[in-house]
């Protein structure tokens, strides 16, 4: 599949701004079931300072600094991406959970080494006894570790109910846990933590996904949205991508952006702002297929 995607953010404030500097993670990323035939950033006001840098875990940063007098800032990014179908293993091979955290104990190989990192706590993801009460029903002895995943994927589907006014920035993983609500972001968290609360190694994976209009009904332009799932580590094998909001593996639907511990490591756009007053935010997000050559 070959997808061309839009992402517009824009901001506008009621008094001029003297100063904003954000950072951006915006740009697809090449995997195994991704090319990236080309991105385009777009800034208006121009920016004075514009940066691109690769992060630690291999993504693609933007910083800039917008240094002058300002009532309203734009971002576009426009990117085309092929994907193909991502190879997994059939879930019922994979290594029981246990063995997988004792590779993950003692790594094997450099793989096993890079996945460590993705065992801990981090800013946004805690473990405690309340994640390991709610993720062993699907860990029992000797379960394979795709197994369990997709188990526990399945249930925050059924379990939990998306709901945009249900958190917020400062909601925690915990409170998301316990109101049992949520959005993509908040469901990826809880599975994550859940995952890592048995020591098994799971990242926060950001990016799109091809959505459908109802039958009979035209697909509006800016209708979809960014989205969020996660990755968890199959030894001998590598990262399988899974959704907990739409109880899926990830199949060539999905456009990767970035991944990290955690929606700090690859949030969007966050940034900061001198003056400016109060401000209105708008996102417009198109996917949309593209005919191949």
């Amino acid at each position: 599949m070959i997808y061309r995607v839009t992402h517009n953010t824009g901001y506008k404030y009621s008094l001029p701004a003297s100063l904003s500097q954000n950072e951006l993670f915006l740009f697809p990323r090449n995997t195994p079931s991704q090319e990236v035939i080309e991105s385009r950033l777009i800034i208006d006001p121009q920016p004075q300072y514009l940066h691109s840098r690769t992060d630690y875990f291999g993504n693609t940063a933007h910083v800039f600094m917008v240094q002058h007098p300002h009532d309203a800032l734009a971002i576009s990014v426009t990117s085309l991406v092929k994907t193909s179908k991502p190879v997994v293993p059939a879930p019922c091979n994979t290594m029981p959970w246990e063995k997988v955290v004792q590779r993950l104990i003692s790594p094997a190989g450099p793989l096993d080494l890079d996945a460590q990192q993705f065992v801990f706590s981090s800013p946004l993801v805690s473990y405690d006894s309340d994640f390991v009460n709610y993720v062993r029903p699907s860990f029992s002895s000797d379960t394979p570790v795709l197994v369990g995943a997709a188990d526990l994927v399945q249930r925050i589907f059924r379990e939990f109910a998306y709901d945009k006014l249900a958190s917020n920035v400062e909601t925690t993983v915990k409170q998301v846990l316990s109101n049992r609500k949520g959005v993509c972001q908040d469901f990826a968290l809880v599975a994550i933590s859940c995952l890592r609360s048995l020591g098994l190694a799971a990242r926060y994976v950001s990016g799109y996904l091809e959505t459908f209009p109802p039958p009979g009904k035209p697909k509006l332009v800016g209708s979809d949205a960014s989205h969020a799932w996660i990755s968890v580590y199959i030894p001998d094998f590598g990262w399988v991508d899974l959704d907990p909001t739409n109880n899926l593996i990830a199949n060539e639907t999905y456009i990767t952006v970035a991944w990290g511990r955690d929606y700090g490591d690859v949030s969007p756009v966050k940034g900061v702002v001198m003056g400016g007053g109060l401000h209105v935010l708008s996102v417009m997000v198109d996917v949309s297929a593209q005919k191949e050559q």
